[in-house]
């Protein structure tokens, strides 16, 4: 799969393709039924399947810190897309001139003339254009009039509830990814570089993996987790650890971190990117009282974890 970030990108196919827009945050069971229809009506008609998606996304431009968390990354969102097989993933920079632009305008630029688009799929409560002034019926129209066709897919619900990121978000704060698994279709995760921490972890014994978060996110705490993808080559063998998330009160910490302890592993991997699937939360992050005392409860967290992952097997 591809990833573009502008309508004039070189990667947008010339033959025209099969589109469907949204957030596409979480990539969850909902969405993959989606995706799903898409590649399959992009073969029948011989179109790559692109997905156009906003960077930061509306919500976040218009609602600024009142934003809700964000479940995914462009990194993750791209790796989730593409085992759906989509052709090509357009992250479009959301930005004044993209607020301001009509329903119409959006229409002829991005999706005609800019696309291509043969065949566009969106969900049944899809707003778009200046003041979210479009919708299914003006872009259905647009498709008779342009020779384009228009799909609607309804909501997925699971539990009576409708499928959501709001939802998922609601599961993993309280820690419940039993649900979080059954909504995503996979386990949650976190897509990543490593970074040099401070490496007070490998002066206590638990050597960390550090991951910058530079978003809201739904959940704190220290998890059970599984690592792959610690290598160039995109090797995809498991390796368990344990996780903390969150601002490391205990040191005084100001930024959200992940720092991950992998057990059994002690190579230099600064640099590259991983992959961490959570499996389940162990406790609440908490400011403890000495770092002896953090110490003590790290040694307690991974023998938790380890507890909770060889009875995953």
């Amino acid at each position: 799969m591809k990833l573009g970030r502008s309508i004039n990108s070189r990667l947008i196919p010339n033959s025209g393709c099969v589109l469907t827009i949204g957030k596409f945050d979480a990539v969850h069971i909902g969405h993959q039924k989606i995706l799903k229809q898409l590649v399959e009506v992009g073969k029948k008609m011989g179109l790559p399947a692109v997905v156009m998606t906003f960077a930061p996304n509306p919500e976040e431009y218009f609602r600024k810190q009142d934003a809700p968390p964000r479940l995914t990354t462009i990194s993750s969102q791209y790796f989730a897309l593409r085992d759906q097989g989509v052709s090509l993933m357009l992250a479009i920079p959301f930005n004044k001139m993209l607020a301001q632009t009509s329903a119409e305008n959006f229409i002829q630029t991005y999706l005609i003339d800019g696309l291509k688009a043969k065949y566009i799929s969106i969900g049944d409560d899809f707003k778009f254009g200046k003041d979210r002034k479009g919708d299914y019926q003006i872009l259905k129209q647009a498709g008779l009039n342009n020779g384009f066709e228009v799909g609607r897919f309804e909501t997925i619900n699971v539990g009576h509830r409708r499928v959501s990121s709001t939802r998922i978000c609601e599961a993993l704060s309280a820690g419940r990814f039993d649900q979080v698994d059954v909504l995503l279709g996979r386990k949650f995760a976190m897509v990543g570089r490593i970074i040099h921490g401070d490496k007070r972890g490998r002066e206590w014994g638990f050597p960390t993996a550090n991951i910058a978060i530079n978003r809201k996110i739904p959940m704190t705490g220290v998890f059970a987790v599984t690592v792959r993808g610690l290598n160039d080559n995109h090797v995809h063998a498991q390796i368990k650890g344990v996780a903390n998330l969150g601002i490391r009160p205990t040191v005084d910490g100001m930024k959200t971190l992940l720092e991950v302890h992998l057990f059994d592993f002690n190579e230099q991997i600064y640099g590259n990117r991983i992959c961490v699937e959570f499996v389940a939360k162990i406790r609440d992050e908490k400011k403890f009282e000495s770092f002896e005392a953090l110490k003590s409860q790290i040694f307690m967290d991974c023998e938790r974890a380890k507890e909770i992952l060889e009875a995953c097997q």
